[in-house]
């Protein structure tokens, strides 16, 4: 007995602080040698906004007792952190995310397929054929601009694609880098939809790289730097800019004339996954609680269920003009990885 409490105990101390609640985006992983010993507790990793993932993840323990141990990563970072730990997952369900990296991840094989009970909530066009992942929420890409600073730097705020490009506008625009940010990653395939061919979404890239001051590695963090007036100009997700307008940021929003793309952001559970049973407990309530969908419209996100509540504030993806998505095409691993590549090679590289 007292041989079985020892190794019991040891066990225990091997839980790594990598999946401490609220963990911060830059912390570097530790390797989990052990899983969780609690039944009552599931690892998840999250592409939501931290604030957001925390609010909604207390309401899940509140409701079950399950604890949420989650680590907030971007899209792209969620993606390698699962393919370098395929062999021995330390998470069991990706929460949020733009939808073009949970198709990266299927085609992977790093996730999972599940049929939730409360899937039908969802329209077919919005969670995948194979169940591999489910929308929760779409959000479109749109500029926002500091009126202040603007003012101050004798710009208006861009209406257009073209408009970035402007010599104008060198150095006061900020966008994510698109192989860490999933955000990002949606700006180049919205730019190969808007311009036809490769060859020539490359080219914009090139254009504006000549106006960007730097790529972060997260894709909301641009519109915060707008928020404060440290960049005059960024792109990223209505929501997240919406939500800083309505915290009392002086800034407009506008919406790319030549078309924009969106993002489906979804959730998958994590191939092989530990807690494969709370995860699929974790699943179904962000599907199904009253609780759950409130706190998301908080954030002035646009969900995808049937009869789901909207922020009366949101932007929908019915108020702008949008591209034609291909996200199978656009999530594809090869389809992803040449235009990354080409990405880095002709432009990230040479910054």
């Amino acid at each position: 007995m007292k041989r079985s409490l020892a190794i019991l105990m040891v066990l225990l101390l091997l839980v790594p602080a990598l999946f401490a609640q609220g963990a911060p985006e830059a912390t570097p992983a530790a390797p989990v040698t052990a899983p969780a010993a609690s039944s009552g507790s599931v690892n998840a990793y999250t592409t939501l906004e931290e604030p957001l993932a925390a609010k909604l993840f207390k309401l899940f323990e509140e409701e079950t007792g399950i604890k949420v141990n989650f680590v907030r990563l971007s899209g792209g970072e969620a993606v390698a952190r699962l393919e370098t730990e395929s062999s021995n997952p330390q998470a069991s369900i990706w929460v949020g995310g733009v939808g073009l990296d949970h198709i990266t991840a299927k085609s992977k094989n790093l996730t999972t397929p599940y049929v939730s009970r409360y899937a039908a909530k969802t329209p077919a066009q919005f969670r995948d054929a194979d169940n591999y992942y489910i929308g929760l929420y779409v959000g479109p890409l749109t500029f926002v601009t500091n009126l202040d600073r603007a003012k101050e730097l004798g710009l208006e705020a861009p209406r257009s694609w073209a408009d970035l490009t402007k010599p104008e506008y060198k150095g006061y625009v900020r966008v994510a880098n698109p192989n860490s940010s999933g955000t990002a990653y949606n700006v180049l395939t919205t730019i190969l939809d808007v311009f036809g061919t490769e060859d020539k979404m490359i080219e914009y890239m090139k254009a504006l790289d000549q106006n960007i001051d730097q790529y972060t590695k997260s894709g909301s963090a641009p519109g915060k730097s707008v928020a404060t007036g440290e960049i005059p100009i960024a792109i990223g997700y209505a929501h997240d800019q919406v939500k800083l307008k309505a915290a009392g940021s002086n800034i407009v929003i506008t919406a790319p004339s030549e078309g924009t793309g969106y993002e489906l952001a979804s959730m998958s559970l994590v191939a092989g996954g530990k807690d494969s049973v709370n995860a699929k407990k974790l699943y179904d309530w962000v599907l199904s609680s009253p609780k759950a969908q409130t706190t998301f419209t908080e954030w002035y996100v646009v969900l995808v269920a049937d009869g789901a509540a909207k922020h009366p504030d949101a932007l929908a993806i019915s108020d702008i003009k949008t591209v034609v998505q291909d996200m199978v095409w656009d999530g594809n691993k090869v389809n992803k990885t040449r235009l990354l590549d080409r990405w880095t090679n002709e432009i990230g590289n040479k910054r």
